[in-house]
């Protein structure tokens, strides 16, 4: 179906009512956000490490190609910039609030699951020998030939935390957001056979999957981690983009659900309010619809009249 307008539903003019419709979904990211600060504090489970184990321990300490902060910017900071500027094009503060709500919630609830599975398990890292002895000089109990760490203690305790990998869970829920939600933008599966919108959609993936990679390159994770890590995160980002809107491939998904219950809605009082208060002829207002696939939409470039007259008629109605 073509992509309609219900008028302009700015952040000025519609921003609050829309924001208070999803309180409670803002209170709940918030709630997640402490719940990971709180993953993120305390300690992990320490695993058993002996001396055999630490054969496949002793890669070397390196730095971070991507660094911790790079993550947010890269993961939730474009795509915000990306999801502003389709608005200032379309002015729909609905697609707006959904596409930021459903990334935030993306992201939030892969950060959660993430650091809790990391806890959790206790993973050590492929550099935890240099982590654990920073000198070089491994200490062993002579019993259980467990590791006698004598490094630093939060860098010993990070190295408790290699599954599944945080950037690579961060990046793909972030940046799988977004390739679905380009997707859904540009009609990229809309049975034309425009290759080039398809590579659009992968752009965001095939960055996710470099910054993940680079997580086995600079010896932070094992394979198995980074796997884990990014399918966790756009199995995520897939199910929190289809709660707010139609898959890609429907010929309703350039919008979201609420989008389209605001103009279903507006039809159904508009038809009301002719019926009984105004002298408009419903075949009339029948007219201004579409029915794709037995759903009724509005279609109007100036819906600020429609809106004035369906308020003119409730205010007939209540004198």
């Amino acid at each position: 179906m073509a992509d309609i307008q219900l008028g302009a539903h700015t952040i000025r003019s519609h921003g609050i009512t829309v924001a208070r419709f999803h309180m409670h979904d803002w209170i709940i990211l918030v709630l997640l956000g402490i719940i990971d600060i709180i993953l993120n504090v305390i300690e992990p489970f320490h695993r058993f490490v002996g001396r055999d184990m630490m054969t496949d321990l002793r890669y070397p300490l390196k730095s971070n190609t991507i660094p911790f902060w790079a993550v947010p910017m890269i993961g939730i900071a474009l795509p915000v910039f990306i999801i502003f500027g389709i608005y200032f094009k379309k002015q729909n503060v609905y697609d707006l609030h959904n596409a930021i709500l459903g990334l935030m919630f993306s992201v939030l609830i892969t950060g959660v699951l993430t650091d809790a599975i990391k806890d959790a398990a206790g993973r050590p890292r492929p550099d935890f020998f240099w982590r654990c002895f920073p000198d070089g000089k491994d200490f062993y109990d002579n019993i259980t030939t467990s590791v006698i760490c004598h490094g630093d203690k939060s860098v010993i305790k990070e190295g408790h935390k290699s599954f599944p990998s945080g950037h690579s869970s961060w990046s793909f829920a972030g940046l799988g957001f977004l390739a679905w939600y380009l997707a859904g933008k540009i009609k990229a599966f809309d049975h034309k056979g425009h290759m080039a919108k398809l590579c659009l959609v992968l752009l965001p993936i095939l960055c996710a999957s470099l910054i993940a990679i680079s997580r086995v390159d600079d010896y932070w994770h094992h394979w198995q981690d980074v796997f884990a890590g990014g399918f966790l995160g756009l199995f995520v980002a897939s199910v929190c983009y289809l709660q707010f809107f139609p898959p890609p491939y429907d010929p309703d998904g350039w919008g979201p659900h609420a989008y389209f219950q605001l103009l279903a809605e507006s039809r159904n009082e508009l038809t009301l309010i002719s019926t009984n208060s105004l002298s408009i002829d419903p075949t009339a207002i029948d007219s201004m619809y579409i029915q794709p696939e037995g759903r009724n939409y509005l279609v109007s470039r100036d819906s600020t009249l429609l809106i004035d007259e369906m308020e003119a008629g409730v205010g007939m109605r209540m004198r």
